[in-house]
């Protein structure tokens, strides 16, 4: 009787667990960028709230505890409730295009005037500041190591920046060969990047040292994923790599043959799959094992944010102002919605809603 009665509770802990809400607390949802959560999209959508900044929204947006936490072209970072009200809001005096990171009470981000920017979750106000020599356009990540947490963030002075979390304060800089625009993603004790050098580098988060480079071609603007010690990323003309992390080559690429046209969008990874959008509007869908095409879907524009992963579909916005979602086994279209301002940053996933800003400057919140 007591066993049954400790597995039933388990049982019931591992359900609660397992479909209990998820924060979407950094750019793609997870360290590793995957953009995957479990969960049920809205079976159709309508606005439920909206709440409207001073200029466009090309950040893409993080969600924790109800509240969305997103900067704005205007110079402000925003605090809005999942009921379009303000919390907090807070002048930067710079245009924000960077995703932000939720951690440990805090929310850390970066402007383009080269501030990454350390502020309280709750109410606003400042830790710490951090200064780079050139706009940041891409979420930090972080590893934690000996209680020692160290964010890193790229920036357009070419360096990858190792920050102490607890005080801002510099620990190294890692120099790229050019502009740094994607965010890191997070493999072991390093982080993953590619740079506008046409190198993916892999480096230590400890020391700052780089471990591997590798030359893939030319720009690599978008983030990458990674998966186990497999990543993946697009670049500026068209081409689209898996990388084995461990030997630092080449598992397979992809490139159309009728266009080459850039991979502003990072991917999105789930099971077998890896998706993604491109600028000539098609969004793709890869066998992750052997690079494969397993379908591909033609949108009505360009695709440069991120598409997600909830569940079983995909959520894709486009710069005509049309979210879009298809079965990721299928690519069929489930459905569309018209919200009418173009979408460039990637939306987030929460609490079975979709969350995105866009080129009006309104942060939407989206759902049944």
């Amino acid at each position: 009787m007591r066993k049954s009665l400790l597995f039933f509770i388990f049982v019931v802990l591992t359900s609660v667990v397992g479909h209990g809400q998820t924060d979407w607390y950094i750019f793609r949802g997870d360290q590793e960028l995957n953009a995957y959560v479990r969960g049920k999209i809205p079976s159709t959508l309508k606005i439920k709230a909206s709440y409207q900044t001073g200029d466009e929204i090309v950040a893409s947006p993080v969600v924790a505890d109800n509240v969305i936490f997103v900067g704005s072209g205007d110079g402000f970072f925003y605090a809005v409730g999942m009921d379009g009200k303000l919390v907090w809001k807070y002048n930067t005096g710079n245009a924000i295009e960077a995703p932000a990171l939720l951690l440990n009470g805090k929310v850390v981000f970066g402007t383009l005037d080269g501030t990454l920017y350390c502020l309280d979750q709750k109410n606003g106000g400042v830790v710490w500041k951090y200064q780079t020599d050139n706009q940041i356009m891409g979420s930090p990540n972080y590893v934690t190591v000996g209680g020692k947490t160290i964010l890193a963030v790229g920036s357009y002075d070419y360096y990858l920046h190792g920050v102490d979390f607890a005080d801002g304060l510099g620990l190294w800089k890692y120099e790229s060969g050019n502009f740094i625009n994607g965010a890191p993603a997070k493999y072991k004790n390093s982080v993953i990047f590619g740079g506008c050098d046409g190198y993916l580098h892999m480096v230590d988060l400890t020391t700052g040292e780089a471990l591997k480079q590798l030359q893939l071609s030319t720009y690599m603007a978008a983030s990458p994923a990674v998966v186990g010690k497999e990543a993946y990323i697009g670049d500026y003309e068209g081409s689209f790599f898996s990388i084995d992390l461990e030997s630092g080559s080449e598992r397979w690429s992809y490139k159309n043959p009728e266009s080459n046209l850039p991979f502003i969008a990072s991917p999105a990874v789930s099971g077998n799959y890896v998706v993604l959008g491109n600028e000539d509007r098609f969004l793709y869908c890869f066998n992750r094992s052997d690079g494969s095409l397993h379908w591909s879907v033609r949108l009505t524009n360009r695709i440069d944010a991120s598409s997600i992963i909830v569940g079983d579909n995909v959520v894709t916005t486009t710069m005509d102002g049309r979210i879009f979602a298809h079965k990721l086994r299928t690519g069929e279209e489930v459905w569309r919605f018209e919200l009418g301002s173009r979408m460039e940053g990637s939306p987030a996933y929460y609490d079975g809603k979709i969350v995105t800003g866009a080129g009006d400057g309104r942060i939407y919140i989206l759902g049944e």
